[in-house]
C-alpha cells in the first residue's frame, strides 16, 4: 500500500511525498459506550487502516486529496474551519491541526496531503480515528516534532470532540495508537491507562458489515451521552464508572426508564470487560464468547443502539458451529457485527450467514476476515 500511495501522490501532486504515516482501524471487542463514561474497554487494532502522505508547499496552502477521489481540495493556511458536504472528511485532519497548539505543538505550514484507506466505510471499524492518528503522526514528523504516544492519542480524541463535534471517548484513538499484533488493547478510560492482553492463537475475527446506518446516528450518539451524564448526576458520581449496581437500583425511582436502562448497561458492561480480561488470561474462549453475546443483548435491550439487521446477524452467528460469540462493534445504530470464532470457522460458513441475511434483508453484508496488527506508525 505504501508504494501504491507514493505512486498516486506523484500522479495527483506531481512529486514524491516526504512523510508517510499509517494508523490501523479497530474492532471494539467489548465495552460498548463505556469509554466516555470513565470505564474500561477492550479493542483490537486490525490489519486494515489509513495512510497519510505529505509534501511541503511554500504558497500558503493546505491541499488535500484522497484515493479513489483524487480531486484536490485547497484551503489557505491559518485557522482551520469546519467543512461541510463532500468536504466533511477534511474535518478529521483539520481537527488535528486545530488541536496541536492545545498540546504545546506547532501546526504545519503549507503542504500537499493524500489520504488512502483499505478500511470499509461505515463498518464500525473507526476509519475516522485512524485518519486522525495517521494525520497526527504525519504532521508531527513533517514539522520535526515528537510527542508521547498517549499525547498523540489525546490529540486525535480532541479533534473528534472539539472540531468534528462527536463526544466520543478514548477507545477508538487509543486502540489505533496502542495496538499490538496478537494482543488486545485494554484501556482504563479514566486515566487513561493503556495495557495489552494476549489473544489466543485459536481466535479469529469476522466482520459482517451491513452498510446500514440510522439517519439520525450522530444525534442518537449524542443523546446516549446526555442520558449517561444525567444518570451519573442523579447518582451523585462524576461518571458512571464510579457507580455500583446496588446504587443504581436504589435510585431507580428517581430516573426516567430510559436513563435507568442506559446506566444499567454501562455499569454491567464495565463488569463484563473485567470478566473478559480474566477469561482471556485463562484462555477460556467459550466464556469470552458468552460475554460478547451478553454485551450485544445489553446493547439491544438496554442501550438500544442495535438494529434489526445487527440483531439478526448475532442471532444467526451464535447458532453456528465454531462461533464463540458475536456482538455489534462500534457505536451501533447500524454498521457491523463482529464474530469471535475458532480457526475452524471459514469462508464458506461466513458466506452462509451472509446468504441468510440477504434472504431476509435483500442484500448481503460485506464480509471481512481480520487479524490483530500493530498500532499507528510513521513509515517514512
Amino acid at each position: 500500500m505504501t508504494i501504491q500511495l507514493a505512486q498516486k501522490f506523484e500522479v495527483v501532486f506531481g512529486r514524491a511525498p516526504e512523510v508517510v504515516a499509517r494508523a490501523p482501524g479497530r474492532v471494539e471487542f467489548i465495552g460498548n459506550h463505556t469509554d466516555y463514561n470513565g470505564g474500561s474497554v477492550l479493542g483490537a487494532a486490525i490489519d486494515r487502516g489509513v495512510w497519510v502522505a505529505l509534501a511541503p508547499r511554500t504558497d500558503g496552502q493546505w491541499r488535500f486529496a484522497s484515493d479513489p477521489n483524487p480531486r484536490i481540495l485547497s484551503l489557505r493556511v491559518g485557522e482551520p474551519h469546519r467543512q461541510t458536504g463532500d468536504r466533511r472528511w477534511l474535518n478529521y485532519p483539520l481537527g488535528v491541526i486545530a488541536a496541536l497548539p492545545a498540546f504545546g505543538l506547532r501546526a504545519p505550514a503549507g503542504f500537499d496531503c493524500l489520504v488512502m484507506s483499505d478500511l470499509p466505510a461505515g463498518a464500525g471499524l473507526s476509519s475516522s480515528a485512524a485518519l486522525e492518528l495517521a494525520s497526527a503522526l504525519a504532521f508531527l514528523a513533517f514539522t520535526g516534532q515528537d510527542a508521547p504516544r498517549a499525547t498523540v492519542v489525546k490529540i486525535g480524541r480532541h479533534a473528534e470532540n472539539h472540531f468534528v463535534g462527536v463526544p466520543c471517548g478514548i477507545l477508538d484513538q487509543g486502540v489505533s495508537g496502542f495496538g499490538k499484533k496478537d494482543r488486545l488493547v485494554f484501556i482504563d478510560c479514566r486515566g487513561p491507562r493503556f495495557a495489552t492482553v494476549p489473544m489466543s492463537a485459536d481466535a479469529q475475527f469476522w466482520i459482517f458489515n451491513t452498510h446500514t446506518k440510522h439517519a439520525l446516528v450522530d444525534g442518537l450518539y449524542a443523546a446516549r451521552h446526555r442520558e449517561c451524564m444525567a444518570a451519573a448526576k442523579a447518582l451523585g458520581v462524576s461518571l458512571l464508572a464510579d457507580a455500583k449496581s446496588s446504587q443504581l437500583e436504589a435510585t431507580r425511582a428517581k430516573l426516567a426508564p430510559a436513563v435507568f436502562a442506559r446506566a444499567r448497561h454501562i455499569i454491567e458492561e464495565i463488569a463484563r470487560v473485567g470478566a473478559t480480561v480474566r477469561a482471556l488470561r485463562a484462555g477460556n474462549l467459550t466464556k469470552v464468547g458468552r460475554l460478547l453475546t451478553a454485551s450485544h443483548r445489553s446493547s439491544q435491550t438496554l442501550f438500544e443502539n442495535s438494529t434489526p439487521e445487527l440483531d439478526f446477524l448475532v442471532d444467526t452467528l451464535t447458532t453456528r458451529p465454531n462461533v464463540y460469540g458475536a456482538r455489534l462493534t462500534g457505536g451501533g445504530f447500524g454498521g457491523a457485527v463482529m464474530a469471535l470464532t475458532s480457526k475452524k470457522f471459514g469462508a464458506a460458513q461466513a458466506r452462509s450467514v451472509a446468504t441468510a441475511y440477504a434472504r431476509k434483508f435483500g442484500a448481503a453484508p460485506d464480509i471481512l476476515h481480520t487479524k490483530t496488527d500493530d498500532g499507528a506508525t510513521v513509515i517514512t
